[in-house]
């Protein structure tokens, strides 16, 4: 009976593995054999000689660079902010439904609006501009200065926080509430219970929210194009910009290494935060 049930369930999943393999693992390996090649079709081996070519080019540091420190800043800053706000909402207030759903509100917007909204507010004749030259104050190059990282910083969480605050709302409800009373009759304050209660409760929901706020900073090229167009400032000049030029440019080889380096990060990514989060699960049982 258990051998027919793993039949019919392989057999089930059949049409997303090959489709699977098919889309994804193919085209793949596909890349990463161009990788090492040169010339059409991948004919002539290399060997390493493209990846030493990528990694000493200037344009390729500035956006892996900016691609960490993107990393570096947003993802954080989601995490705390969405922490936060969460912890707010747990709490029952006047208007805590309205919050919560004003919060979803990004995720259903299209992203070509929000972007025409951005580009309204902050381009050299925007709205921003004008107030600040009704005020006597010098005007501002927003997309075309060192702001439009932090414009698409602000971008990357306003569109992205809504998600990992219901998420981490969930969490916090699943927390029995006998723990705070617990906590309470010992005379626990308030940082107290969120250091030794909340948090470690909350750590697979945090874990989840991390990762899915990894993936989506990779996908913050889609605003940057949007907003900058295939010459943005080098402030936001991202892995994904230097992919998208070589494709223009069909230049197959450092395409492809591109590809793999940025597929090779994400999944490091991804692989620590999954042994990290194992860890701290070990050491939460133990």
């Amino acid at each position: 009976m258990e051998k027919r049930k793993q039949k019919i369930g392989l057999f089930l999943a059949l049409p997303i593995l090959l489709g699977t393999l098919v889309f994804y693992m193919v085209p793949l390996l596909i890349t990463i054999w161009y990788s090492f090649t040169f010339g059409a079709g991948g004919t002539n081996f290399v060997g390493f000689a493209n990846y030493q070519r990528v990694w000493a080019n200037q344009r390729f540091q500035l956006a892996l660079i900016n691609t960490i420190k993107f990393l570096g800043i947003g993802v954080p800053s989601i995490l705390i902010l969405s922490l936060g706000l969460a912890l707010v909402l747990n709490r029952t207030f006047l208007g805590n439904s309205f919050f919560k759903l004003s919060f979803l509100f990004p995720m259903m917007v299209p992203i070509s609006s929000i972007v025409m909204t951005v580009q309204f507010l902050f381009q050299d004749f925007g709205i921003c501009n004008q107030l600040l030259q009704a005020m006597g104050l010098p005007t501002q190059r927003w997309l075309n200065s060192s702001w439009a990282f932090m414009l698409l910083l602000l971008l990357y969480i306003w569109k992205n926080a809504g998600y990992n605050i219901i998420l981490l709302l969930s969490g916090l409800k699943m927390i029995p509430e006998d723990y705070y009373h617990h906590a309470d009759l010992e005379g626990a304050n308030r940082w107290q219970k969120l250091h030794y209660i909340t948090l470690p409760m909350l750590t697979p929901y945090l874990f989840f929210a991390l990762v899915i706020s990894v993936l989506n900073s990779f996908k913050s090229f889609r605003e940057a194009f949007l907003l900058s167009g295939n010459s943005p400032h080098d402030s936001i000049y991202l892995l994904q910009y230097f992919i998208n030029n070589n494709f223009e440019n069909l230049n197959y080889p450092r395409l492809s290494v591109a590809s793999v380096i940025f597929f090779s990060a994400i999944l490091i990514a991804v692989l620590l935060l999954f042994i990290l989060q194992q860890r701290k699960r070990d050491d939460i049982y133990v």
